[in-house]
């Protein structure tokens, strides 16, 4: 099997030293999942990945990539010294990127870049072998980490772009140098960092910047800011726009899409075809995902199509509205588990897709939607109209969801918390047989937790 990385080019990627001639089949930056033959990579976040660079040797990782002398590491270990990891790492994504001769397309956007990213694998994996990241990895660290472990002789690679403040998707872009740039939609997140719309829009569209010669960029047909984000392409040098949406204007269309309990089916507007999908995800944001990526598979000059059945294997994923049953009160109900992220869009799409789902009632646990700056008390207190027809009981934790909640009718009001360990066991007790329970909230607020304690026990839910 051909190795992903040499010694000898892991030394020319980065200009490290490494005495070493390890054969490196992946590439890890947390030792508890390394894999035998894994490159691990000591990055500094909240911990420092030094300090377990010992555990990642010792459960089998060819080699570590090192700024300093890791603690308890034998001193004939194949470390690969460099002069600073993140650097490293990121100069490793380059050369990973620059021996890459298949095609390449990035997504970016304020909603649905994972999703969509997701179903670019899908798709482009019916035409060719296809490489994309398992996770959300779209930040300074996530994207060189993608390119890096991006197989030379893949024939796609998609990677996804994110962003919290300004000036983070431009070095991103130019770091994966895509064939196509796709901006799923624009949205109220991170506004409190960036200042409003428009700022997140340039910033956002700030992708085309990294398309490589002859580039074509793919725009949100739909979106107030489309004007805006087809002059900056225009300004960047991008020849061709394709646009995607329900606009009579856009060339992959979406002339149609119904959304229930069975899933999603679709009637788009292809190439010259009229194309019909069917996805077993709820919500018509899947629908408008999909016509994106199709829009990027013909960007890339491929069959969208030939290509679109592939899009029934779609199904979203942990934390990101994957259904499961769980025990309660002797009886089921579903769980919907949202507690991934939340910016005001995806909010208003996980409540609308929770008004579809029948069940015996309809639960709504919300936690802080964050980086609103100082819209965030209007952004959280104006969902109470959604969160009013979706569900017949609201529970909310946080500071910025008590505007939410005190919006609520009372007799709409489950009950606000300060945090989700708080929130947890209330939403535990009031839990029957048959409801089904959405929990969302923005990652820092830690819905993980409710999700977890209405995973791991059995509810003797209240009458």
């Amino acid at each position: 099997m051909t190795p992903l990385w040499t010694a000898a080019a892991l030394r020319a990627a980065t200009g490290g030293s490494l005495a070493a001639e390890p054969a490196i089949s992946g590439i890890s930056i947390d030792s508890r999942s390394v894999a035998p033959g894994d490159l691990f990579v000591a990055l500094r976040d909240a911990r420092d990945g030094h300090d377990f660079v010992a555990d990642a040797l010792a459960r089998g990782a060819a080699c570590a990539m090192v700024d300093r002398a890791p603690p308890g590491v034998a001193p004939d270990a194949a470390l690969l010294r460099v002069a600073d990891t993140l650097a490293g790492l990121t100069a490793l994504g380059a050369a990973g990127r620059a021996r890459f001769a298949g095609k390449l397309a990035a997504v970016t956007g304020s909603v649905g870049k994972t999703g969509t990213k997701e179903m670019l694998r899908l798709l482009l994996a019916a035409i060719g072998p296809t490489h994309a990241a398992m996770a959300s990895y779209n930040n300074h660290w996530g994207v060189p980490l993608t390119l890096a472990r991006m197989p030379a002789e893949a024939g796609f690679a998609v990677i996804e772009i994110g962003m919290n403040n300004p000036g983070e998707i431009a070095p991103l872009a130019a770091l994966a140098r895509p064939q196509v740039a796709a901006v799923t939609a624009i949205g109220e997140a991170h506004i409190g960092h960036m200042g409003g719309l428009g700022a997140i829009a340039a910033e956002k569209g700030s992708i085309v910047t990294g398309l490589v010669a002859g580039g074509i960029a793919v725009l949100p047909r739909d979106s107030a800011f489309f004007g805006q984000l087809a002059a900056q392409a225009r300004a960047a040098g991008v020849v061709r726009i394709i646009g995607f949406g329900r606009d009579p204007a856009a060339e992959i269309r979406l002339l149609e899409a119904v959304t229930g309990p069975e899933g999603t089916r679709a009637s788009l507007a292809v190439q010259g075809r009229q194309v019909a999908i069917a996805m077993p995800a709820l919500g018509l944001h899947h629908a408008e995902n999909a016509c994106c990526a199709l829009a990027v598979v013909a960007a890339l000059g491929e069959d969208a199509a030939r290509a679109a059945p592939a899009l029934a294997g779609y199904a979203p994923g942990a934390g990101r509205g994957a259904p499961r049953e769980i025990a309660v009160g002797g009886g089921t109900a579903l769980l919907i588990d949202e507690s991934y992220n939340a910016a005001p869009p995806a909010m208003r799409a996980a409540l609308a897709s929770l008004a579809l789902r029948p069940g015996a009632r309809r639960i709504a646990v919300l936690g802080d939607m964050r980086e609103l700056g100082g819209f965030a008390m209007a952004l959280h207190r104006d969902l109470a109209a959604e969160a009013d027809s979706a569900a017949d009981r609201v529970f909310c934790c946080g500071p910025e969801m008590a505007h939410l909640y005190a919006a609520l009718p009372p007799g709409k009001r489950g009950a606000h918390a300060p945090d989700s360990a708080a929130l947890a066991p209330i939403v535990q007790a009031a839990l029957r047989p048959g409801d089904v329970i959405l929990v969302k909230g923005a990652l820092g607020s830690r819905m993980a937790v409710v999700v977890r304690a209405l995973t791991e026990q059995d509810h003797r839910g209240a009458a």
